[in-house]
């Protein structure tokens, strides 16, 4: 059949061949225009996208962020040009950060046409945000499985909180289509072994095995029983053994919805490239473009007009409006009527959805926030987080978490009664158990995150870099997700260098949208939550002492409301201007207060600012970045149990760093003070030298 012949009188398997060509075309077409990209993957799993997209996923066009249409991972995401294809042809519309229909197409035939070019709705990878219809960036691999078993605990905790018997307001399903290399990667295998645990029958993993990596065939590196692993794991796995067999994707795909108790693994058997008649199941096939003389054989295969370039035949618009845009509006009409019946029903209910989906904060949701008394002797900001964490968990409903298996140490644990653990019994509770596994806790965070609960995920700080490629797609997505990092500094003790983070403080505050805070006492750790709370569009990290920190008496010192400005002055000379300025954050505070008592002693005029947070501060005005670290005062002092790294910015070339310039050792915290430095005889000592005041 040719695309250029008479569509009135296809047939329904003609007329879905004729879409799948058109989904190849399009993704060579684009590739090859843009001299960038992976054809081969499109090319292959174009009917697997086809048959997802039009005759399986509950979503509907005009509508992308319908609160119970099926989610669409493509953790792949090289191949993108397979959702671009899926958004266009729909029809999907776009909608803006204010959740507002704009009217317009989300992806248009000329993003295609300038495809992976600036400011086309169609990058090289899946963008969140960029594109109406893309639910998670991918790219990175094992990212996007991860992130999915995020979403799909997500729908079950929404399911177990706000359905009833009458009324199933939450019931959707996450299909995610995966290559060799996101189970290659660790975090996939990380997460899949969690979502078996947790039996979440709600996820459907699609896996292109085509053996085929960029250095060849995946027989140099990756011999491995695929099947056997995800069998282990306790998944429900099934073979597609023909990839073109629309009938049999859609079987599995119907066997994976009537599956309860555990998640699916569908391994699709495909020809990387198929259709190119020199390049199919190499690896050339997957990162660069075909060639103009193999497009043409390509498309001659298809029976496509070979010179023809970005063709969309009408039939195939409308093929798509018949399928998933009549089946998704249908769909959402009866969940909007089901809504406005559960609105008035269950009020308070519904009213927590919508706040939930706006990402807005329920009324009173700070109350009862703990206040700490002064105490010389104080409470580790761990303890001071377990607090406030409950507090919190408990005046916000959609709010939850848990620990990398550190739970205990890290005080993240909540205890109240009736939070009970998220099982697979209990798909309701508020602790989210990750086992040791950082990296995909942290990209299950942004999962939940993405399906707009608010999350948090814990572990010690210097287990940070097995977190961070989450982290900075949370930063990426502008999601805001909450990581909470204890035993924050080399003060750490007896664990030694292993244990004691050096580098990842400056390492953080160098990504981009990430909030970092570090506290200095309980009441700064309270009104850091505080802070983090009211984030929309930023994640943040929270980096905690293990070892108790003076609380500071504030009738005496500013207020810890200071923290919401990243940085101010909790104390001054009680007379004429500062002659020195000591900066610290963390646990460094209290030495620099101590420090600051002791100028004072001497007649030296000295200030203490606090600084949990530079991005925070760096936002500030100019008046009052100004005001708090005055240009005039050159003398000046940070002291923080980190790299030194990055504090020239506020101390200028006149001032001195007190930090880390080697990793730690291990020793009780006395002695590890003691040998790098950090007590308050050396900050006054190093303040007197900036004076001439020895």
């Amino acid at each position: 059949m040719s695309a250029a012949g008479a569509v009135n009188h296809l047939t329904d398997t003609e007329l879905d061949q004729l879409c799948v060509n058109t989904i190849r075309t399009l993704s060579i077409d684009a590739v090859q225009q843009a001299r960038s990209g992976h054809p081969g993957t499109p090319m292959a799993l174009a009917p697997l996208v086809y048959t997802i997209w039009n005759r399986v996923l509950r979503f509907d066009p005009e509508n992308p962020i319908w609160p119970n249409r099926d989610r669409f991972v493509l953790s792949n995401g090289h191949a993108s040009m397979l959702l671009w294809s899926a958004l266009h042809l729909s029809r999907t519309r776009a909608v803006n950060a204010d959740y507002e229909m704009l009217g317009r197409p989300s992806v248009t035939l000329d993003d295609i046409r300038r495809f992976r070019q600036l400011d086309s709705k169609a990058p090289g990878h899946p963008e969140y945000h960029w594109t109406s219809g893309v639910e998670a960036t991918t790219g990175p691999l094992g990212q996007g499985v991860a992130t999915s078993v995020g979403m799909a605990i997500a729908e079950k905790w929404l399911a177990s909180h706000f359905n009833r018997s009458d009324f199933q307001v939450f019931d959707y399903n996450v299909y995610v289509i995966c290559s060799d290399g996101c189970l290659m990667e660790g975090v996939g295998s990380e997460a899949a072994s969690l979502a078996g645990h947790l039996g979440l029958d709600n996820l459907c993993w699609v896996y292109d095995n085509n053996h085929i990596t960029i250095e060849g065939r995946t027989r140099i590196t990756f011999t491995e029983d695929v099947v056997t692993r995800f069998l282990a794991y306790g998944w429900n796995v099934l073979r597609v053994g023909d990839a073109n067999d629309i009938g049999r994707i859609e079987n599995a795909l119907d066997i994976f919805r009537k599956t309860q108790g555990r998640p699916t693994f569908i391994v699709l058997d495909t020809h990387i490239g198929y259709g190119a008649p020199h390049k199919q199941d190499t690896a050339a096939a997957h990162g660069e473009p075909l060639g103009d003389e193999e497009v043409r054989l390509a498309k001659r295969f298809y029976g496509w007009p070979e010179d023809a370039k970005f063709l969309v035949p009408d039939s195939v618009y409308e093929r798509f409006a018949a399928g998933v845009g009549a089946r998704g509006a249908r769909l959402r009409r009866e969940w909007t009527g089901l809504f406005e019946a559960y609105q008035a029903q269950y009020p308070e209910l519904a009213n927590e959805i919508e706040l939930m989906l706006r990402r807005e904060l329920p009324e009173g949701w700070d109350r009862n926030l703990p206040v700490f008394p002064p105490d010389a002797k104080g409470i580790a900001g761990r303890d001071a987080s377990g607090k406030t964490l409950n507090a919190l968990a408990q005046n916000i409903p959609w709010f939850l978490g848990g620990s990398a298996d550190l739970g205990p140490s890290n005080k993240t644990t909540l205890t109240f009664a009736g939070a009970g653990d998220i099982q697979a019994e209990t798909p309701g509770g508020k602790n989210l158990h990750f086992g040791v596994r950082e990296h995909a806790m942290a990209t299950i965070v942004n999962g939940l995150s993405l399906s707009k609960l608010r999350a948090f995920g814990a572990t010690f700080f210097i287990f940070s870099d097995y977190a961070r490629p989450a982290i900075r797609l949370s930063a990426l997505m502008e999601l805001p997700a909450i990581f909470v990092f204890t035993h924050d500094a080399v003060g750490d003790g007896e664990d030694g260098p292993t244990h004691q983070p050096v580098e990842h403080l400056t390492s953080l505050r160098a990504m981009p949208g990430l909030v970092t805070l570090r506290p200095g006492d309980a009441n700064e750790v309270v009104e850091a939550y505080r802070y983090v709370m009211q984030l929309r569009h930023q994640p943040a990290v929270l980096v905690l002492s293990r070892q108790p920190l003076p609380t500071l008496d504030r009738r005496g010192y500013a207020p810890a409301t200071g923290v919401a400005r990243g940085a101010y002055v909790p104390a001054d000379p009680p007379a004429g201007n500062p002659e020195v300025i000591l900066i610290a954050s963390g646990s460094e505070l209290s030495l620099a207060v101590q420090a600051h008592d002791k100028l004072l002693a001497e007649g030296i005029r000295s200030r203490v600012v606090s600084m949990p947070s530079w991005e925070i501060f760096d936002h500030q005005t100019q008046e009052y970045r100004d005001s708090v670290l005055p240009p005039a005062v050159k003398a000046r002092v940070a002291v923080e149990q980190a790299s030194t790294f990055g504090w020239e910015r506020y101390v200028g070339s006149a001032g001195v760093i007190i930090g880390m310039r080697t990793f730690g050792a291990s020793a009780p915290l006395r002695a590890l003070q003691e040998k790098f430095g950090f007590d308050p005889e050396r900050v006054a000592a190093t303040a007197r030298e900036l004076l001439g005041k020895r």
